[in-house]
């Protein structure tokens, strides 16, 4: 008790700023909870939560006989795996780059360029894309009529569309990751590259047999972790830049809830969409930990 009592003394100011944060998560994340009850129910505004008549499982047969539920599922793996996977490569590749510099000031400029489109919403990125994109004036189909190539509708098309995301998504995060894995590659001991040098391996051996070895601790925990994001294909980005003629390969699990929930009002069946996917993510990111903890030895207590 002595000991708890002088715990308490000497650490209660971190616990009064964890008070904030802990208010947030309860208002916002835990209390709304409540609402899962819709995914049993034909919600009825007006008679709200515990007037609204109770269907059973009938929410979720219509989602399983939903005819496109199928796609919305596959698009959002899809989507996520390939940003997972970019996400992976480039920060990576680029890490590795910025630590060959021998100039201090030019990997600090170039890195904090790179870091500054992760402070910039998707609202106002969507606008600049839209912007580059265009068809008809965008300077990206501009250069690509230069070469005598006829103009591609980038986000117009199902064909492109996804890739479109991606690629996106990798420029404005890349700049974060890159941050992570320069911070592993400081955790390396400069004698290894010494052993390396003397045993005449040049710059490429040094990465593959010192560098990349020395990140892999890091580079196995940014993957476990990244896998209870496989059903979040991002739905800010997808919302403001999608549109009806490239629902096919653009609509995610998100976007399909909010347009079945919130525009079309059908608020027990969009509950139920969403019910699934939380038990889904739930299960992968418990599985992501135990992954986690067995090859990174990475523990959250």
């Amino acid at each position: 008790m002595n000991t708890i009592k002088r715990m308490w003394k000497t650490e209660w100011p971190l616990h009064v700023m964890l008070l904030p944060g802990l208010v947030f998560i309860l208002i916002f994340s835990y209390i709304p909870m409540a609402g899962i009850i819709m995914a049993f129910q034909k919600f009825i505004p007006s008679k709200g939560l515990f007037g609204s008549p109770f269907v059973g499982w009938k929410n979720f047969q219509f989602v399983i006989d939903y005819p496109d539920i199928g796609q919305i599922f596959f698009n959002t793996v899809f989507i996520a795996v390939m940003k997972i996977a970019a996400g992976l490569i480039v920060p990576i590749t680029i890490a590795i780059l910025l630590n060959e510099l021998g100039k201090e000031w030019i990997k600090r400029t170039f890195q904090t360029l790179v870091y500054l489109p992760h402070f910039l919403s998707w609202v106002l990125l969507s606008g600049i894309l839209i912007d580059i994109l265009s068809p008809s004036s965008g300077i990206f189909n501009q250069l690509l009529g230069v070469f005598g190539i006829d103009p591609i509708f980038f986000l117009g098309d199902n064909k492109w569309f996804p890739y479109v995301m991606v690629i996106s998504d990798v420029w404005k995060e890349f700049g974060f990751g890159t941050i992570v894995y320069l911070a592993a590659l400081t955790g390396i001991n400069p004698s290894l590259y010494e052993a390396a040098e003397i045993d005449g391996a040049g710059r490429w051996k040094q990465t593959l047999y010192v560098t990349l070895p020395g990140m892999m601790p890091i580079i196995v925990l940014m993957l476990t972790l990244n896998i209870g994001n496989v059903l979040n294909a991002g739905f800010d980005q997808i919302f403001n830049l999608y549109s009806p003629q490239v629902y096919e390969s653009a609509d995610i699990i998100d976007t399909f809830v909010y347009r079945m929930g919130i525009q079309q009002s059908q608020f027990g069946f969009a509950t139920a969409v969403g019910l699934l996917k939380s038990i889904v993510s739930f299960i992968m990111i418990s599985v992501s930990y135990m992954l986690a903890y067995r090859f990174a030895n990475y523990r959250i207590f």
